[in-house]
C-alpha cells in the first residue's frame, strides 16, 4: 500500500492499521492511544507495553514507511509537541488541600471531569464538529444509535434535538431490528453512532452496514484507533478517564450540537420552542405560577 507522505504519521497509522496482521494492527492500536507518550520510550518498552515483539515493531515501522524507531519516535514527539504548543490545555483544577490526606471525592471527580473537558477541545474536534453541523443540516433524517451505557447519551441527544429538530429518529430501543432500519435508509439520511470501548458488535457492524450503503456517519468515539473510524464521514473524538465513567465531554459535545443547529434554525426553532412550552403549561404539564 503507497503511503501519502503529506500525511501525519497518526493518519498514516490509521490509514493503514486495517491492512496489518493482527498483531502489527495491536501494536498500531496502542500507539493510537498513547502516541503522545510513545517520544519518551525506548523500542523494548514499546514492545512491552503494547504486549508485542520487537520484531513486530520492526515490521510496523517499515510499513509506515521508517527505517529505524528512533524516526518514527521524533515524528510522533513532534506531533504531539506541536498539538500541545497550539492548543494549550488549561490546567485542572489546582492541587487541593488534602484532609486526611485524601481529597473528598465530589472534588476528584470535578477535577477530573474539568481535565477531561480541556483534553477533549483540540483542533480536530473543533475543525469536525462545524463538518458535523454541515451533514446534519443537509440530510433529510439524522438516525441516532448508541448501546450500553452510551444508549443513555444517543436517547439525550434525541430529547435535546427533538425538541424543535422533527428530522430525528432513534435507532437504541430495539438494536434487534437496527438492520432493517438502516436498510430503509434513504440516501440523505445520516447516522450518528457513539461507539466508545468496550466496542459493541451492534454498533460496529450497523456503522459498517451505513457505510456499505452509501449513507455518511458522524462517529462519536473515544480513541482514533475505533474500528470503524475508516468508516466514519467524520469523526467527533472526546477524551475518557481512566479513572472513573464519565460521560462529561460527551454531554458537553451533545449540547453544543444541539445549540449550533438551534442558532443556524434559530427563528424556525424559538417558534417551536414558544409553542412547546405554551401546550405544556395548557396540559398541565408544566407548573405555572
Amino acid at each position: 500500500m503507497e503511503l501519502d507522505n503529506s500525511k501525519t504519521t497518526i493518519d498514516k497509522i490509521v490509514h493503514i492499521k486495517e491492512s496489518l496482521p493482527k498483531k502489527q494492527r495491536q501494536l498500531c492500536d496502542y500507539i493510537l492511544k498513547n502516541y503522545q507518550s510513545i517520544g519518551l520510550m525506548t523500542i523494548k518498552e514499546l514492545a512491552n507495553n503494547a504486549k508485542v515483539g520487537i520484531s513486530t515493531v520492526m515490521r510496523t515501522i517499515n510499513a509506515l514507511g521508517y527505517e529505524n524507531f528512533n524516526d518514527l519516535r521524533k515524528d510522533l514527539y513532534d506531533e504531539s509537541f506541536s498539538f500541545e504548543s497550539k492548543w494549550t490545555l488549561k490546567k485542572s483544577i489546582e492541587d487541593i488541600r488534602k484532609w486526611g490526606g485524601e481529597a473528598p471525592t465530589l472534588v476528584q471527580v470535578w477535577n477530573e471531569s474539568v481535565n477531561l473537558l480541556n483534553k477533549s477541545l483540540d483542533s480536530s474536534l473543533m475543525e469536525n464538529f462545524g463538518v458535523a453541523i454541515d451533514l446534519m443540516e443537509k440530510s433529510s433524517h439524522i438516525n441516532v444509535l448508541g448501546t450500553r451505557p452510551y444508549k443513555a447519551t444517543a436517547l439525550y441527544f434525541e430529547q435535546l434535538l427533538g425538541e424543535f429538530y422533527p428530522k430525528i429518529r432513534q435507532l437504541s430501543h430495539d438494536t434487534e431490528v437496527i438492520y432493517d432500519r438502516i436498510l430503509q435508509f434513504e440516501k440523505d439520511e445520516i447516522l450518528v453512532a457513539f461507539a466508545f470501548e468496550p466496542y459493541t458488535n451492534r454498533v460496529i457492524e450497523a456503522v459498517k452496514l451505513a457505510h456499505e450503503l452509501g449513507n455518511d456517519i458522524i462517529l462519536i468515539t473515544d480513541y482514533i484507533s475505533c474500528p470503524v473510524i475508516s468508516c466514519a464521514s467524520v469523526t467527533l473524538r472526546v477524551e475518557v478517564s481512566k479513572e472513573h465513567f464519565s460521560i462529561v465531554p460527551l454531554v458537553a459535545l451533545i449540547e453544543a450540537l444541539v445549540i449550533e443547529i438551534g442558532k443556524r434554525s434559530s427563528e424556525e426553532s424559538i417558534k417551536k420552542f414558544k409553542r412547546l412550552e405554551k401546550t405544556l403549561i395548557e396540559k398541565n404539564v408544566l407548573f405555572s405560577y
